[in-house]
């Protein structure tokens, strides 16, 4: 079995990892960790993903881990501030690590690529495989219709979600520049208000926070005589914890470097 830390265990997405993980024959949790101080400290991992006592209390650190303990892998879903705090340490004790923090920085970013040098990291926006497949439909489309056609891209999530626009929307966004070739920095415009008439080859990005939306993504393309648009709704946070798992299981035994959820689907 595959051994897994899970960093943000007690958050919605870690809840959900923990569970599906614990309820798998392919993976053992053999650490589960919140920030220094979380109420959830010292929780059973199980109650907290619903399953009932498993017998791993979530930990602020891994020092109570025995060697024979020790994960192949960790898995984040925490907050920037968790993920580049943990970062050195998985670095230093060699576990790789599957992130799906957003909000990142561009510096935290740099500094993610930077220890990606000497340890496997896949880093992606959205873990799903409906999301990453969009991306490449994205890509075509945008390529195929070119600059005649209006880009649009809206997002909407639950209320609780800190970050916009996500990461799903910005890997959209991205999609579409490196297919035709545009700037990601000026490109993107975030909303609209007052007299702002469309610039040409802008990228417009809406971010929607509702209820408790899951996650739904669409990419429209406009011009004067139609509309095309991409979209994809998520119905459970599950959908994103089995690719984060799948993920894991895949990056056991890469070489270091940065990979996203494209390498590990071979899209």
């Amino acid at each position: 079995m595959i051994k897994i830390a899970i960093i943000g265990a007690a958050g919605r997405m870690g809840r959900r990892i923990a569970a599906l993980a614990i309820e798998s024959e392919k993976f053992d949790v053999v650490a589960a960790t919140e920030y220094a101080g979380s109420e959830d400290v010292g929780k059973d991992v199980g109650e907290l993903a619903g399953l009932g006592k498993f017998g791993l209390a979530v930990a602020d650190n891994l020092d109570a881990l025995d060697a024979d303990d020790w994960p192949d892998v960790a898995i984040d879903f925490s907050m920037p501030e968790g993920t580049m705090r943990w970062l050195p340490i998985l670095k230093q004790k060699g576990i790789p690590v599957v992130i799906g923090t957003t909000g990142l920085t561009e510096s935290q970013q740099a500094e993610l690529a930077d220890t990606a040098a000497s340890l496997p990291i896949v880093f992606a926006g959205n873990y799903s495989l409906g999301i990453n497949l969009l991306c490449k439909l994205v890509a075509r489309a945008a390529a195929t219709l070119g600059e005649d056609y209006d880009v649009e891209i809206s997002e909407t999530h639950h209320r609780f979600k800190q970050d916009a626009p996500s990461g799903t929307a910005i890997m959209l966004a991205k999609s579409v520049c490196e297919a035709t070739g545009r700037d990601y920095g000026q490109s993107v415009t975030h909303g609209r208000g007052g007299r702002q008439p469309r610039k040409p080859g802008e990228i417009g990005m809406h971010a929607i926070r509702l209820g408790d939306t899951v996650g739904e993504h669409s990419v429209s393309f406009g011009s004067l005589g139609e509309t095309i648009t991409l979209s994809h709704a998520a119905h459970t946070r599950d959908t994103f914890a089995r690719g984060a798992l799948r993920a894991a299981a895949w990056l056991v035994g890469k070489r270091p470097n940065q990979y996203d959820m494209a390498d590990v689907l071979g899209l």
